[in-house]
């Protein structure tokens, strides 16, 4: 099994918390990881159908069956097994006894809200992440890993085909997640939307646009956008922007949780197709930014990440936001410097100087070359050391008694 990073901040919010519910998509690592980290719980995955009529018809007797401490699958099968939950949860307030997962937020963040608010930890988990593979000994060459994906089961063991597992993912998501909400009616045109969303990675969200080329209302691509959202399928970017400025975009871009599906949407099947895709480029991006987004998860964190653009087109790809302070980032898939590459984020801070914590440096280039401390005010890095500079440099405060 492949070390998960965000172990340890599973089993310290365990230490301290009745339950922690664990959100993340499916076939992310999240059974396998939970089961590993408490092999002496109970077990109980709610996607099996008698357990889960054992939920929905005896909820007392299902925790005969399965007594804390207990590990439950799948919670959003069984979203009122948390009112059960909360009852035990307040008859032995005891740290550790419940650790919830769930693959479908919409459903479960309501539920959680109204049964264990105030008693249970709320964790992101993602696919693994780059560090990850490379502590496992697996570092792939740019286009082999933007077609892999990052899901665990690829890397189990030799000899998996990417396109098979994301084709079957893509099936399952749709008969299992959407098939039975009403807000998806025509497959076939949801279907549509996913690969032309997925032509649209890093572009900002046009709902009137895609509701033309699907055939369907900007309602419905909105309401189809939160499912996805929900379902950890897609990532929104939020722009930044200040009370003061009024002439900032403020619509979100889009990425994919896992370039694989989107690769998979797209039909590029190999690392070769890759390479000559017109795509490359935002693929690439999208792989980088949700390596900053798993940083900031597996570190038990809200990610505080952002993108800029005005209506004059200036233009900053990824933006962290670090106390009063902002780091900005460019992400190139090439591996050669270029000094215009520090353009947009010079222009950036002659707009918003205030918020420069370094003014002898304008920003950082995330490319495929080699790591360069200073080119023309930018710091170069590979793509592998993302993580690191999205890693927590701030200290957690604490109460102690």
């Amino acid at each position: 099994m492949i070390q998960r990073e965000i172990a340890s901040e599973i089993k310290k919010a365990m230490s301290e918390y009745p339950a922690v519910t664990l959100y993340g998509p499916r076939q992310c690592g999240k059974t396998t990881l939970v089961q590993n980290l408490f092999p002496s719980y109970s077990y109980a995955n709610l996607e099996e159908t008698q357990t889960r009529l054992l939920a929905q018809t005896d909820p007392e007797e299902f925790f005969v069956k399965f007594p804390e401490p207990v590990i439950i699958d799948e919670i959003q099968r069984v979203p009122d097994l948390l009112s059960t939950v909360q009852v035990h949860i307040d008859k032995n307030h005891k740290a550790g006894q419940f650790l919830i997962t769930g693959s479908q937020q919409v459903p479960l963040k309501k539920a959680v809200a109204q049964s264990l608010a105030g008693r249970t930890a709320i964790i992101q988990m993602l696919p693994l992440s780059l560090p990850e593979l490379h502590s496992a000994g697996i570092d792939l060459e740019r286009d082999v890993q933007l077609v892999a994906g990052f899901m665990p089961f690829l890397f189990k063991e030799k000899g998996h085909s990417p396109e098979t597992f994301y084709r079957s993912y893509i099936d399952t998501y749709l008969e299992r997640d959407v098939a039975g909400i009403q807000a998806v009616q025509d497959m076939s045109k949801f279907i549509s939307f996913l690969k032309l969303l997925a032509g649209r990675i890093g572009q900002l969200v046009n709902n009137s646009a895609l509701s033309v080329d699907v055939g369907v209302s900007s309602t419905t691509i909105n309401s189809w956008l939160s499912i996805l959202e929900a379902s950890h399928i897609i990532y929104k970017l939020q722009p930044w922007y200040t009370s003061r400025t009024s002439q900032i975009v403020k619509t979100p871009k889009i990425y994919f949780c896992d370039t694989g599906i989107a690769a998979n949407l797209l039909g590029i099947e190999t690392p070769a197709q890759m390479t000559r895709d017109p795509l490359l480029g935002n693929l690439f991006e999208n792989m980088v930014v949700m390596e900053a987004v798993k940083q900031c998860y597996n570190e038990g964190r809200k990610a505080d990440l952002y993108f800029f653009r005005n209506s004059n087109g200036l233009e900053v790809d990824l933006i962290r936001k670090r106390r009063n302070f902002l780091d900005l980032f460019e992400i190139k898939s090439g591996k050669s410097m270029d000094k215009k590459y520090g353009n947009n984020m010079k222009n950036f801070w002659q707009h918003f100087p205030e918020f420069n914590e370094n003014t002898e440096k304008t920003g950082t280039v995330i490319y495929s070359g080699e790591n360069v401390p200073s080119f023309c005010g930018c710091s170069y890095i590979h793509y592998r050391n993302t993580a690191e500079f999205f890693k927590n440099d701030e200290e957690k405060f604490i109460l102690n008694f």
